[in-house]
């Protein structure tokens, strides 16, 4: 198989050709005033990062907004309760870059955002995205260097959407991997049983 690998740009993009006009045109180093529309109605993104141990990617998700857009070249995003892996700040203190894929349910597009984020535990900057008297550990000051929207078409044919069209039946639970991963060390029943209470609990 080795004699049908890309191994070069010439041939890579040899086989799919020339990019699109419309391609090129929604490229901004900034984030322009539509974009900044769309990025306040998204509740959802993923966060990609890259350091010492390799890439990284995460979901963020916010009652929403999930960013404050503060100019068309910054935007802050809090760092709310997670599992305190912190993978993306680890990434962050070695390698500030990061990109975000925006997601708003039922819109074919997504937006993407290249950047450059330091990590801010400024108190009145967490006191200001504190959710029922509860700030962020930190927050994520974003440079945005490059903004553009995906076309829909990834989105179309995974009818991702489409919820009733999707098979979960087969889908292991939390529990259940934590069971298979540990050998029977960990109750995955007790694991699922609990857990959406102990997400209630500690949302914020």
């Amino acid at each position: 198989m080795d004699q049908h690998l890309i191994t070069d740009l010439a041939a890579l993009e040899a086989l799919f050709g020339p990019v699109a006009a419309p391609s090129i045109a929604k490229e901004t180093d900034s984030l322009h005033p539509v974009y900044a529309r769309w990025v306040a109605q998204a509740r959802f993104a993923l966060l990609a990062t890259s350091g010492p141990g390799g890439l990284d990617v995460s979901p963020r998700g916010d009652a929403g907004p999930l960013v404050r857009v503060v100019d068309e070249h910054t935007l802050l995003l809090p760092e709310r309760r997670g599992n305190n892996r912190i993978d993306s700040l680890r990434n962050l203190v070695a390698d500030p870059r990061v990109g975000l894929l925006f997601m708003i349910p039922g819109v074919g597009e997504t937006l993407r955002v290249r950047g450059r984020a330091q990590i801010s535990n400024d108190p009145a900057l967490l006191a200001s995205f504190a959710v029922d008297g509860k700030p962020p550990l930190c927050v994520l000051q974003i440079a945005v260097e490059k903004v553009f929207f995906q076309c829909a078409r990834s989105i179309l044919r995974s009818r991702l959407w489409y919820p009733d069209e999707h098979e979960r039946s087969q889908v292991p639970t939390p529990g259940t991997m934590l069971a298979a991963l540990t050998q029977g060390g960990m109750d995955g029943d007790a694991y699922d049983q609990a857990l959406p209470q102990r997400q209630r609990d500690t949302l914020y």
